[in-house]
């Protein structure tokens, strides 16, 4: 039985209508950095998978096209939580994908995971504006955890030869590399998103594993848009899970 819409909310279908969405029309919705995460995590059909803050489970949805046994997503925030709920039972992955109310710096399972990944909070702690809406900046912003909490949940939740993934601003590499590295993790693949070509990077998207292994594989960047501002193709094929990652060695 479908739900009946609410005039705060929009049903937004993605994937060319393989999966569909309940989203607020105003204050927290998913954007680009969602689609690109989900298709650069590499999945197996084995993989028992955690996701720390899973918003409206947009990214753990995107997944179900990809071979896994099965996600927990996390979700403090009781809105957004409820969301991801509606969401996951609106696509049928009730199955796949179980949602958990929690504080990911306080999660216990008693277990450990084949892939942890995250859309963590972009703002640095004590920058930025607050939103006028507290769920997307509870979920943007470093109010509740900042990046090193987050890694040592990754840390403390990943299996030892497990994989962890991540999107984040490039303007704060550094910030990544140093939270994962205080934990032995150390970057394996990586990806770097230009909005133009020629354009720095603005966002970079990364696989971690416990210990050192050398140089990581640095793939080619994703350009989002063409001079004429429309997507590339390779981001059409993104946004229409029409491609699961770029090909490498």
């Amino acid at each position: 039985m479908s739900e009946m819409r609410s005039p705060e909310e929009t049903l937004d279908e993605f994937y060319r209508g393989k999966v569909r969405f309940w989203q607020p029309r105003k204050g927290y919705r998913f954007a680009l950095d969602a689609p690109l995460l989900a298709d650069f995590i590499e999945t197996r059909p084995e993989d028992e998978i955690c996701e720390l803050g899973t918003g409206n489970g947009v990214i753990a949805v995107l997944l179900s096209l990809k071979p896994f046994r099965r996600i927990t997503a996390l979700e403090l925030q009781s809105s957004l939580f409820a969301l991801a709920v509606r969401n996951v039972a609106l696509n049928g992955l009730g199955a796949r994908i179980g949602v958990v109310q929690t504080d990911l710096r306080e999660f216990r399972p008693g277990r450990v995971f084949d892939l942890v990944f995250a859309n963590p909070p972009y703002v640095r702690k004590g920058t930025g504006f607050p939103s006028p809406w507290t769920e997307k900046t509870v979920a943007k912003q470093e109010v509740t955890c900042d990046i090193y909490q987050v890694m040592e949940a990754a840390a403390d939740l990943l299996k030892p030869a497990g994989r962890a993934s991540f999107v984040f601003p490039a303007a704060r590499f550094d910030d990544l590399i140093m939270a994962a590295a205080g934990r032995d993790l150390h970057p394996r693949r990586l990806r770097f998103v230009r909005p133009r070509a020629g354009d720095p990077a603005n966002l970079f998207l990364s696989e971690f594993r416990f210990g050192r292994g050398g140089r990581p594989l640095t793939l080619e960047p994703l350009v989002l848009y063409g001079p004429d501002g429309e997507q590339t193709p390779e981001t059409q094929a993104v946004c229409e899970g029409r491609t699961r990652g770029p090909a490498h060695p």
